[in-house]
């Protein structure tokens, strides 16, 4: 059945007391989304690839393996939406590949020095100046390509062999294994977000956390709005940089 016929079903009523139950979670997930994301995307698809999710998960939801209902939906919804956002990227390749050369170069200069990378480090080792690294910068944060939202998912929905290249022992098994593999995940990715710089990790916390928008983490800091934007997106670049063999691996 298709993504549109898979939907209408659910309008028209065939469909489980589980999605009639929790079709409003999709559209508080997608909401929630929406804060996080350009005005090119639109709520209404990412709330008919939610309700596929959705469905997706009334069929497969296991009760013995101890999640509720609502959570196991929760991570299957919001991973369909994630994948219809990258299925529909608006982001020029060009900034896909400028945004992994800086993660790359980060990565590289923190395991020669052994500690975190500096801005002009960064851009000195990718033969640019500081303003063209900055507009690296801002135009990442602007496609949230690499969102901390994205890679709290990857702890969600490990990606298959199929899919990318995740931690590989682990990745696309079932059971047991496949809730270590998430469980070691997300212990990695609170030790990397631990171990930002400090102000990339308020800015972090203050997003995600408080729910503080760009302009009011400016007035927290005393920075502009630009600034967090830039430092928004050098934390989340730092953190992909250091959960590389988590992640799924792009083609430019």
């Amino acid at each position: 059945m298709s993504t549109l016929a898979s939907y209408e079903a659910v309008r028209q009523g065939d469909s489980n007391d589980l999605v009639t139950q929790h079709a409003a979670l999709v559209k508080r997930i997608a909401y929630h989304l929406m804060n996080r994301l350009p005005p090119s995307v639109q709520v209404e698809d990412l709330i008919q690839a939610g309700m596929i999710g959705l469905i997706e998960a009334s069929r497969n939801y296991d009760p013995s393996q101890g999640a509720s209902f609502e959570t196991y939906a929760g991570i299957r919804i919001r991973g369909a939406m994630l994948d219809e956002i990258r299925r529909s990227d608006w982001t020029p390749r060009s900034v896909h590949r400028k945004a992994r050369m800086v993660a790359d170069a980060m990565r590289e200069i923190e395991h020669e020095t052994g500690r975190d990378a500096r801005d002009v480090e960064v851009a000195a080792s990718l033969d640019m100046s500081i303003e063209e690294y900055h507009h690296i910068l801002q135009d990442a944060n602007g496609a949230r390509i690499f969102s901390y939202e994205e890679l709290s998912e990857v702890g969600e929905v490990m990606p298959t062999t199929e899919q990318g290249q995740g931690k590989p022992p682990m990745a696309g098994l079932e059971g047991p294994f496949e809730g270590l593999a998430k469980d070691d995940f997300k212990l990695a990715l609170a030790d990397a977000i631990a171990g930002l710089p400090e102000r990339e990790r308020l800015v972090i916390a203050l997003y995600y956390d408080e729910d503080l928008n760009l302009r009011e983490i400016g007035q927290v800091l005393g920075v502009s709005e630009s600034r967090v934007c830039q430092i928004h997106s050098q934390a989340a670049l730092r953190l992909r940089s250091r959960l590389t063999e988590w992640l799924p691996s792009h083609a430019d």
